[in-house]
C-alpha cells in the first residue's frame, strides 16, 4: 500500500514553515510517492516551482492552499481536481485578498467557496468550522455545517484526521470517523508538514520565534507546532493509521482524482485595437514606417538634404523593413504595439520617459514608434541583442520613467486594460547569511556581541556569500565555529549549525522594483494575487520568472530620479525665460562645448552616473570631448573593465595601438582598439568569421557562461570560418581568446549609449542653467540630509548662492529665484511636514508676505503647523524675515500661538467687540531678547537643516589657522602618492570600520572624507 501527503506546507507558508522544494522532492522521491500536494495558508507562491521539480522526478504534483474562513478562526483545505477547479481555486485564494482582509490577514467567506466549489476537494480538520463543532462535544452543531459543505462538494469533501500529539487530535478523531460513516464521507490521513526531517523541529520552532519574536527557551511562549510534522514516509503513515486503512487509501484515490496541467512556457498578449482594414502585422508596420519619417525629418530636416540624401536613407529604410521582418515572423507586433502606446500616454500626459535601457535601444522600430529616443545606426546599436531571429524569445524593454510619474503610468495601464488584467509582481526576500546568523541567536538567547563578531566575520566581498562559502574565506569565523578550543565555540557552533539550516528560506514578500503584467483576460487566470487590504496595489503571487512561465508578458516600469530632476528643472527654465520656444531636453545639441567642459574639468556633481569620486578622476585625467567617449566611460567604469581605464585614455589621446588583424579595424576605431561592448564581440565575430548577428549574439552568450564543451564547438566554427576569411588558424585562435576574455565583462552598447545621453543631458543643464538644475537636484534629495550638504558645497563651488529658507520666499521644494541664485525649499526643514509647510505656502500666496510672527501664527493652520514645527521653522532661519532675531521670536512665540489660537476661537463662537467687528486678542509689546550666540544660532540650522547656512563653527578660528594652514578644502586637487597636504576643518561624521575609520571634515568651504588606519 502507498500514502500520499496532502497537506505539505513549504517555506513559502511564509514564518510558519521550512520546507524547501528541493528537499521536499528529494524527499518523495525517495520513497516513491507518487504524488503530493501542497497547501500554503493563504497562498499559492510555489505552484510553478513545485510543478515543474515534481513532473522531474516523476511525480504527480497536487495544488492546493488552506483558507482562513470568515472571521480567521476556521480553517479549509482546498484541493484542485482539474485545470478548472485551479482557477477556481486562484479565484477563492485572490478574493481573500482583495476583500476578506481583516487586519491584513486574507480571509475567506465561506459561501464564496461554496460558490466556486467546482472541481475542487475541500478537507475539514480540526480547525475547521465542523472540527470545532466536533471538540466542542456538539455533534448536532456540527452536522448541519458539514451538510452546507455537502450540498456544493457533494462526494469531494473529506474529513482529515491528523496524529501529530497536539491537543484535541483524538477527539476530533473519534468524532469525525462517526460523523463520516454517518454521511458517507471519506476521511484521510494528514500529517500537516512543516519541516521536512525530525531533526529539523528546531530550526523550524527558531523560525518561527524569529517571525513572532520568542525566544526559544521561553516557557510561556505560544506553541503551535509538534517534532510529529515532518515528512513522514508511507511506511509511517500506513502504521501510524493502521486502525483506519481507509484514511491512507483515500490520499490514493484523491491523488488519482486531481490531474491539473499547467500550461507553461506560451506568451499570452492582450489584444491591441486594430483599425478596420488593418491586420496587426499591417498595421505595426504602418506606424513604424509613418514614425521614421518623423525622426528622419527631425534628424535630417527637408531643408537641408541634398543630392547625398538617398544614400543617406538608404540604410535607414534597409533596417527598418530586416527589423520589421524579423518582429512580425515571431509574432510581437502587439508587445511594440502595448509599449508605444502607455510611453506615447505617458508623454501626452506629462510623465517623463528616459531615452532607452538596455538593449532595446538597438532597434530601429522601437526608435520609429517613440519607444526609445536615440538612433541606433548612428551609434551603430544592434538588433540583434536585443531580439535574437536565432533564439526565439520575448523582447524585454525596461522603460524608464519619473519616479512621481511611474505610478500614474501603471493606474494608466489599469485603467486601459482592466484592473481585473493588470497587476505587478511578487518578489520574496530571504534569510541572508548575516541575518541568519543574528536572528538565530537572539532566539537561542546567546549574547549580542557574540552573534555580532560573527555576524562581522562573514565577508562583504563578493556580496551574497553563504555560510559555507564565507567559512572557507575567512580564518577566524572557521576557529570560532569549527575548533572546540576557542572559548566562545560551544555557542558559536549551535548558532551555526541552526543558521544553516534557516539561511535562504523565504523571509518575506515583496513587490517587484518594476514588473508589471497584463493579462488578455483575468491574471487570476494564470495567477493567484495578493493587494492592499482595500483591494488596490495587485501582485500577483508569481515571482518573475514563474509569472513570465505561467504566460503573462512582463513589462518593466522603472522608475528613475534623474529623470524628475530633468523634468522639473526644464519646468523651472522655461517659467523663467519665458520663450516662444520652450526648452525641450530631447532637443539640444550633443556637440555644445560647455557640456563637455562639465565632464573635462570632473564638475560631475549631481551628472547622472558621472558623480563618483573614482568617475571625476578618470573624467580629469580622460578630458571627453565627444559622445561616443561619454558612453565609453559610462561601459568601462565598472567592476572588471576598469582595469583598461589607463590604456583607454592613453589611446585616446594619441598613444599607440595595432589591432590583431586588420578587420578589427572598424569594429575597434570607435573605442581605440579595446573592446568595451558586446556588441563588438558579436561583430568581430561576424566580420572575421561569417558569422551571422544572430548567431554571433548566441557565441556572447556561450562565452558569458564559460560552457567548456560549448567553447570547443564555438571555436571550432569560429576557426573554421575565418579561414574563408584568410585569417590563419593562430590569430583566429588569439582573436578568439580576446573576444572570450572580453565577452565576460563587456558591457551592452544599447544600454550604456541611452544612459550616456541621460548623463549628458543633465551635464547639459549643469552647464547652462546650473541654478534651476541644481534646485532640481536638490529638490529631489530633500529627505536625504547629507546629500544636501554636498550638494550646497557643490553650489558654492560653481557660484551659485544658496539662500537661506523663508517663509516669505520658499516654496516647499527648492528653487532658482534667478540665474545664480536658490532659494532653500521649506521641505528640506528637518521636523516638518509637506501639509504644513504647503498651508504656510497657500496663506502667503492668498494674502502676501507674512508680516511679524503674531501675523503668521494668525494666519496659518496650527492644526496643521504645531509647537515643535513653529520651532524648528525658527531655528532653521525660515522666520528671519519677519525682521527680528531668532532668539526674540523663541520667545515671543508661546504668546503668539496662545493670540492666534484665542482669535480663532472668537472668530468660531462669534465674540465681537463694540463695533460689531471680531475681538482680537491685544499683543503685549516684546521684552527685549538677548541675541543667540554664533554656537546656539548655528546648532540649531545644523539640527535642522544638516548644515550650517549662515556661517560656520570654524570662522572664529579661521584667521589663526591662515597662517599656517593655507589650503581650503574647496581648493584642494588631487596630488600624487607620498605628497602631504595640510588642510584643517570640523570633524563631522566618523564611521568606524574593523580596520579603520573614516572621517569628515567641513572647513565651511567644502567637506572632505579620509580614513584613518589603526596601528
Amino acid at each position: 500500500m502507498q500514502f500520499v501527503h496532502l497537506g505539505i506546507h513549504t517555506e513559502f507558508s511564509i514564518t510558519e514553515s521550512i520546507v524547501r522544494i528541493p528537499d521536499l522532492i528529494k524527499a518523495a522521491a525517495s520513497d516513491e510517492m507518487p504524488a503530493l500536494a501542497i497547501t500554503d495558508l493563504s497562498n499559492l507562491h510555489a505552484a510553478v516551482k513545485f510543478y515543474n521539480k515534481s513532473l522531474g522526478k516523476g511525480i504527480k504534483p497536487i495544488f492546493g492552499s488552506v483558507i482562513r474562513l470568515n472571521d480567521a478562526n476556521h480553517k479549509a483545505t482546498l484541493l484542485a481536481m482539474t485545470n478548472k477547479g485551479w482557477r477556481g481555486l486562484t479565484e477563492i485564494v485572490s478574493r481573500g485578498f482583495i476583500e476578506g482582509q481583516q487586519l491584513s490577514i486574507p480571509c475567506v467567506q465561506k459561501d464564496w467557496v461554496l460558490e466556486q466549489s467546482q472541481d475542487i476537494i475541500v478537507l475539514l480538520g480540526l480547525h475547521s468550522d465542523v472540527g470545532e463543532m466536533l471538540c466542542a462535544a456538539y455533534p448536532e452543531k456540527a452536522e448541519p455545517l458539514l451538510e452546507q459543505w455537502i450540498e456544493k462538494f457533494g462526494n469531494r469533501v473529506y474529513l482529515a484526521l491528523t496524529r501529530t500529539g497536539r491537543p484535541l487530535e483524538e477527539s476530533f478523531n473519534e468524532e469525525a470517523v462517526k460523523l463520516a460513516a454517518k454521511y458517507n464521507i471519506g476521511v484521510v490521513a494528514h500529517n500537516d508538514v512543516h519541516f521536512v526531517r525530525p531533526e529539523d523541529y528546531e530550526a523550524h520552532e527558531a523560525r518561527v520565534c524569529i517571525a513572532d519574536g520568542y525566544v526559544l527557551g521561553d516557557s510561556k511562549r505560544p506553541k503551535h507546532y509538534s517534532p510529529e510534522q515532518y515528512f513522514k514516509t508511507s511506511a509511517e503513515m500506513i502504521k501510524l493509521f493502521a486502525d483506519i486503512p481507509s484514511a491512507i487509501e483515500n490520499t490514493l484515490q484523491i491523488a488519482k482524482r486531481c490531474t491539473v496541467s499547467l500550461r507553461l512556457g506560451f506568451h499570452d498578449l492582450p489584444d491591441y485595437p486594430i483599425p478596420e482594414g488593418h491586420t496587426i502585422h499591417s498595421y505595426f508596420e504602418h506606424l513604424s514606417e509613418i514614425g521614421l519619417e518623423e525622426r528622419l525629418d527631425f534628424l535630417y530636416p527637408v531643408e537641408t538634404r541634398d543630392e547625398d540624401w538617398a544614400e543617406i536613407r538608404k540604410p535607414y529604410d534597409e533596417r527598418l523593413a530586416y527589423e520589421l521582418g524579423i518582429i512580425n515572423k515571431m509574432d510581437f507586433p502587439g508587445y511594440f504595439l502595448i509599449v508605444m502606446d502607455f510611453i506615447q500616454w505617458s508623454k501626452n500626459n506629462g510623465v517623463p520617459v528616459g531615452p532607452g535601457r538596455g538593449s532595446g535601444a538597438g532597434s530601429l522600430v522601437a526608435y520609429s514608434l517613440k519607444i526609445t529616443d536615440l538612433d541606433p545606426l548612428r551609434y551603430d546599436l544592434l538588433f540583434e541583442r536585443f531580439l535574437n531571429p536565432e533564439r526565439v524569445s520575448m523582447p524585454d524593454f525596461d522603460i524608464d520613467f519619473c519616479i512621481a510619474g511611474r505610478d500614474k503610468v501603471i493606474d494608466y495601464v489599469a485603467r486601459h486594460y482592466g484592473r481585473d488584467a493588470v497587476s505587478q509582481i511578487a518578489t520574496f526576500g530571504t534569510m541572508a547569511a548575516k541575518g541568519a546568523i543574528r536572528d538565530v541567536a537572539r532566539v537561542l538567547g546567546k549574547s549580542y556581541g557574540l552573534a555580532d563578531r560573527i555576524s562581522k566575520m562573514i565577508p562583504t566581498k563578493p556580496l551574497g556569500l553563504t555560510l559555507e562559502e564565507s567559512i572557507e574565506a575567512e580564518p577566524q569565523l572557521k576557529d570560532i565555529v569549527t575548533n572546540p578550543s576557542n572559548p566562545d565555540y560551544d555557542d558559536a557552533a549551535e548558532i551555526w549549525e541552526m543558521a544553516l539550516k534557516l539561511e535562504g528560506i523565504t523571509r518575506n514578500t515583496g513587490k517587484h522594483a518594476g514588473g508589471v503584467v497584463i493579462a488578455p483576460t483575468k491574471i487570476t487566470d494564470y495567477s493567484a494575487i495578493l493587494c492592499e487590504a482595500d483591494g488596490t496595489g495587485r501582485v500577483a503571487q508569481f515571482d518573475k520568472d514563474d509569472v513570465e512561465a505561467a504566460g503573462l508578458v512582463k513589462f518593466d516600469f522603472l522608475g528613475l530620479r534623474n529623470l524628475t530632476v530633468i523634468e522639473d528643472a526644464i519646468q523651472n527654465i522655461n517659467k523663467r525665460i519665458q520663450s516662444d520656444k520652450p526648452l525641450n531636453i530631447s532637443n539640444i545639441p550633443l556637440d555644445d562645448p560647455k557640456s563637455y567642459a562639465v565632464f573635462a574639468d570632473a564638475n560631475t556633481t549631481a551628472v547622472f552616473q558621472f558623480e563618483s569620486v573614482g568617475m571625476k578622476k578618470m573624467l580629469k585625467e580622460a578630458r571627453p570631448s565627444k559622445f561616443e567617449e561619454i558612453i565609453a566611460f559610462v561601459s568601462l567604469y565598472r567592476p572588471g573593465p576598469m582595469d583598461l581605464i589607463p590604456d583607454f585614455i592613453h589611446r585616446m589621446h594619441g598613444g599607440e595601438f595595432e589591432y590583431l588583424h586588420p578587420l578589427l579595424e572598424s569594429v575597434l576605431e570607435p573605442t581605440y582598439g579595446i573592446m568595451v561592448y558586446q556588441e563588438q564581440v558579436m561583430q568581430a565575430a561576424q566580420f572575421c568569421a561569417g558569422y551571422t548577428l544572430g548567431g554571433a549574439d548566441l557565441l556572447r552568450r556561450a562565452m558569458g557562461k564559460k560552457k567548456v564543451e560549448e567553447m570547443v564547438k564555438q571555436r571550432a566554427t569560429f576557426i573554421e570560418g575565418a579561414a574563408k576569411k584568410d585569417i590563419d588558424e593562430g590569430t583566429a585562435n588569439h582573436i578568439f581568446d580576446y573576444m572570450e576574455k572580453f565577452a565576460g565583462y563587456g558591457f551592452n552598447k544599447s544600454h550604456a549609449a541611452a544612459y550616456a545621453l541621460v548623463a549628458y543631458q543633465t551635464a547639459w543643464l549643469k552647464a547652462h542653467y546650473p541654478s534651476e538644475f541644481m534646485a532640481a537636484v536638490m529638490s529631489s534629495e530633500m529627505q536625504n540630509t547629507d546629500n544636501i550638504v554636498f550638494l550646497i558645497d557643490d553650489c558654492r563651488i560653481n557660484n551659485l548662492v544658496v539662500l537661506p529658507p523663508s517663509v516669505n520666499m520658499s516654496f516647499y521644494q527648492f528653487y532658482a529665484s534667478d540665474v545664480n541664485t536658490i532659494i532653500y525649499g521649506l521641505g528640506a526643514i528637518k521636523g516638518v511636514g509637506e501639509q504644513a509647510m504647503q498651508s504656510v505656502i497657500d496663506s502667503r500666496e492668498q494674502d502676501g508676505p507674512f508680516k511679524d510672527l503674531f501675523d503668521f501664527c494668525h494666519r496659518v493652520d496650527l492644526k496643521k503647523i504645531n509647537k515643535r514645527t513653529l520651532e524648528a521653522l525658527i531655528r532653521a532661519g525660515a522666520l528671519d524675515c519677519l525682521g527680528i532675531e531668532r532668539s526674540s521670536l523663541m520667545a515671543q512665540l508661546p504668546e503668539a500661538v496662545q493670540a492666534a489660537e484665542q482669535a480663532r476661537s472668537n472668530r468660531e463662537t462669534g465674540i465681537m467687540d463694540l463695533f460689531g467687528e471680531v475681538e482680537e486678542v491685544q499683543r503685549k509689546p516684546a521684552k527685549p531678547v538677548k541675541p543667540w550666540s554664533d554656537e546656539v544660532r548655528l546648532k540649531g540650522e545644523k539640527d535642522t537643516l544638516g548644515l550650517y547656512l549662515t556661517g560656520h563653527p570654524i570662522d572664529v578660528y579661521r584667521a589663526d589657522l591662515k597662517s599656517f594652514i593655507p589650503n581650503k578644502i574647496n581648493e584642494l586637487t588631487l596630488t600624487r602618492r607620498g605628497v602631504t597636504t595640510v588642510f584643517a576643518g570640523l570633524v563631522v561624521d566618523i564611521a568606524f570600520f574593523p580596520n579603520r575609520m573614516m572621517i569628515t571634515l567641513d572647513d565651511g568651504t567644502a567637506r572632505i572624507e579620509f580614513s584613518a588606519h589603526h596601528e
